[in-house]
């Protein structure tokens, strides 16, 4: 596929978060899609793998965390996609919000996602995800 016809996979996919549709996000993704998640001490943190992992953590994601997120630039390179964008949001355990500059470097094979990884501000989300008397 084209550079410019994984840009508009990419842009799909985000435009199908944005929607709450699952169903339209599993029609993007490859079968053994990996997701990565960096981080510690906050709920969506970890790999998630094929279309089950992916369905978890979008599941977790609706439950435990409230949040918008902004795809803002698009770099695209044969079969990498980077996107630039923001989120801010809330964790529903500890009702704190969050802001977070990120980027996602995206694979796409064949018109499908076949990796993610996210590169974000862990500390921000970590943050939030604590109780206030176990903040340092």
């Amino acid at each position: 596929m084209s550079t410019q016809a994984n840009v508009q996979t990419v842009k799909d996919f985000f435009a199908a978060i944005g929607r709450g549709d699952k169903e339209g996000l599993l029609a993007l993704v490859a079968e053994d899609i990996e997701w990565i998640i960096p981080g510690e001490d906050w709920p969506l943190a970890g790999t998630h793998r094929g279309h089950a992992g992916l369905a978890a953590v979008l599941q977790k994601a609706s439950e435990e965390v409230e949040t918008s997120t902004e795809p803002r630039e698009f770099v695209a390179q044969g079969d990498r996609v980077l996107v630039v964008g923001f989120a801010k949001g809330k964790i529903q355990a500890t009702n704190k919000t969050f802001e977070d500059d990120w980027i996602f470097a995206i694979t796409v094979r064949d018109g499908k996602l076949t990796n993610i990884r996210e590169y974000i501000d862990t500390q921000a989300l970590a943050r939030a995800s604590r109780a206030s008397n176990a903040q340092r």
